[in-house]
């Protein structure tokens, strides 16, 4: 388990707000927090340069925009050597269609989810996957067909249940 350095139940409390609102006025942020402004805004600022924060985005209707299609993908390496994980991971990160991709331990290397504005396009990603030289054994593709849930976790629980294990 990873140490949260320096993080207090405000700190989480300022977390979960940003999280779940996204940018927030210096007053809004602190009548959430039940902190007063400046400190909140401190605070905040700590959290963001101590690289907590990652961004912040907007969760738009993708089905309202566009009639796209969503696909997850697994993926297996032929070989599990450092140098094909790297090069793997390096040529994914540079693909703007494959909006997730996770690695995993068991019978298959990677989880990704790719949305595309069609079939073709789907298709014309995996070839350049493919020929790409990324050492991969075999995938499987699963289209979906409605999205039921993405969101982030309830970070205030995650860190009260984990706080509780470690406490044992």
């Amino acid at each position: 388990m990873r140490e949260r350095k320096g993080l207090d139940p405000t700190d989480i409390r300022i977390l979960s707000a940003v999280q779940k609102h996204g940018q927030l006025s210096k007053t809004r942020l602190a009548e959430i927090v039940n902190l007063s402004p400046t400190p909140c805004w401190a605070r905040l600022t700590r959290l963001r340069e101590a690289g907590y924060i990652r961004g912040y985005h907007a969760d738009i209707a993708l089905e309202r925009v566009i009639d796209a299609t969503r696909v997850v993908v697994t993926v297996s390496l032929t070989h599990h050597r450092k140098i094909e994980f790297d090069r793997f991971e390096t040529y994914i990160r540079s693909v703007d269609e494959i909006i997730n991709c996770v690695a995993t331990g068991g019978g298959i290397d990677y989880v990704m989810t790719v949305v595309a504005p069609d079939l073709s396009a789907f298709q014309a990603l995996m070839d350049d996957l493919l020929s790409a030289d990324l050492a991969i054994d075999r995938y499987m593709t699963y289209f979906a067909t409605r999205l039921i849930k993405a969101e982030q976790p309830n970070l205030a629980k995650l860190v009260a249940k984990n706080g509780s294990k470690s406490g044992s």
